[in-house]
């Protein structure tokens, strides 16, 4: 496990950064002192490789220690300060596939590198100034995106987005304190020292990491996603919606009632949202054991939702065992009915109105795909409701952050508040949240929240 104290400073580490399975490129990473004297042992143009500028190219092959040939391979060559690292690198452009990157990772291992450990090279990065911890753990957000949005939220915050509006706000305290000090150390009036505080620039500061602390919400429901659950009577179509909504046919479609038996899931990107959506067993009273265990998961599974999705079959309208279902379903979870088989929607309700024109009714044709992009609206609405911001920007991007976020954010309130205590009380507290916000960015973090971030990168990362 890595960490502050474990770390050897420059060490040569070499690590394979690719799948080891066959493709056309595979990757070998290299990052210490002197590396580029060390590739250079085992490469068939060890000149060319030593006077290479930063931030090029050289071509050749990799050779072991006999001289024979393993791979013809490119060497992307970085020259400290002005890598990924801060520290000199070289990366093996070779043939992809197992054996090829194996052996030159073998090689490397042989001629004085370390394996790197999970997360090394970013770990490195920050541990040099290339990176804070923000940015660092953006990374890996980047790595387990699931829809465009939120690798897009997660590269504003690698681009540095985060890192600039927390420094925004620690200038903001620290020219509050800058000017208590100044009023303690040169008072004009020794009896109304508490009076000369001004708090405008500390309000700011507040309103700002008010607005951090709830992008929150906002931020895990793209990192995380949604569960949304299908359900509804046997034959209401909630095997042919999930098939339609993933595009491909995942789920056995029939006529015959209690086709679908379990439940089975995917994901999906809701406009931008990534949601795990759940086609159930349709909810029905059998005697069935199997059909009914999976009724049973199904209830289970609403339970647990963030959004239900509930598909009535329009041509029999809603029905008392419809009303029941529904009593029956958790009333603290959102709920949207769908309308399916939109053709057989009859023009008019009991009280001579569409029923699916009603607030959270919905009408679609899993077999058209008539009203799905309204449908996908509503949910994206839905859910975004859940969490949500009015921020243009990314926001915090995970739950340490949050954590030190509110911590700065509680002593902030705290000094605002303790004005009559004194201006030494008032410093003391606004030192406190510099504090955590220099946790929050990573300028101070304990060996342990160092390894729990790093110890979740890959091997090359």
């Amino acid at each position: 496990m890595i960490s502050a104290s474990s770390y050897t400073p420059e060490e040569p580490i070499s690590a394979i950064a690719t799948p080891l399975a066959p493709g056309a490129l595979g990757i070998v990473r290299t990052s210490g002192k002197n590396v580029i004297e060390l590739v250079a042992k085992v490469f068939s143009r060890p000149k060319a490789l030593k006077e290479a500028k930063g931030n090029t190219l050289v071509y050749g092959w990799i050779q072991d220690l006999s001289g024979n040939k393993i791979d013809e391979v490119m060497l992307g060559v970085y020259r400290s300060p002005k890598s990924f690292t801060g520290e000199e690198m070289v990366e093996v452009f070779c043939h992809g596939g197992t054996s090829p990157v194996l052996a030159i990772q073998k090689l490397f291992l042989s001629i004085g590198f370390s394996e790197a450990q999970r997360g090394e090279f970013s770990f490195r990065a920050y541990i040099n100034g290339k990176s804070d911890l923000t940015k660092a753990e953006a990374i890996k957000e980047i790595i387990d995106s699931k829809t465009d949005t939120s690798r897009g939220r997660a590269a504003d915050r690698l681009s540095g987005s985060l890192s600039t509006e927390i420094l925004e706000i620690k200038n903001l305290i620290i020219r509050t304190i800058a000017s208590i000090e100044a009023e303690i150390e040169y008072p004009e009036d020794e009896e109304t020292i508490a009076d000369a505080f001004d708090s405008t620039e500390l309000l700011k500061a507040k309103a700002k990491l008010e607005e951090l602390s709830s992008s929150w919400a906002s931020e895990k429901l793209y990192q995380d996603g949604a569960k949304i659950v299908l359900c509804g009577k046997t034959n209401a179509g909630k095997s042919s919606l999930f098939n339609i909504l993933l595009k491909e046919e995942r789920a056995i479609v029939s006529d015959i009632e209690g086709t679908t038996r379990d439940f089975i899931e995917s994901w999906i990107n809701f406009d931008g949202i990534p949601a795990r959506l759940f086609d159930t067993a349709g909810l029905r009273e059998t005697s069935d054991f199997v059909e009914k265990t999976g009724v049973e998961r199904s209830y289970e599974l609403t339970e647990e939702a963030d959004l239900i999705l509930y598909l009535i079959d329009s041509s029999t309208g809603l029905t008392k065992d419809d009303e029941q279902i529904l009593a029956d379903l958790p009333q603290n979870i959102p709920l949207i009915k769908v309308w399916n088989k939109a053709d057989k929607l009859s023009e008019t309700s009991s009280q001579g109105k569409n029923p699916a024109s009603e607030k959270d009714n919905y009408a679609i044709s899993a077999k058209t795909g008539f009203g799905l992009a309204e449908l996908v609206a509503a949910v994206k609405e839905k859910l975004s409701k859940q969490g949500q911001t009015t921020r243009a920007r990314a926001g915090l991007g995970s739950e340490r952050q949050k954590i030190s976020c509110d911590e700065a954010l509680a002593s902030v309130n705290h000094a605002i508040a303790s004005q009559e205590l004194g201006l030494d009380a008032v410093v003391q507290d606004l030192e406190d949240a510099l504090d955590a916000l220099a946790e929050l960015t990573g300028e101070t973090s304990p060996d342990d929240i160092l390894e729990n971030i790093f110890s979740r990168f890959c091997v090359g990362k």
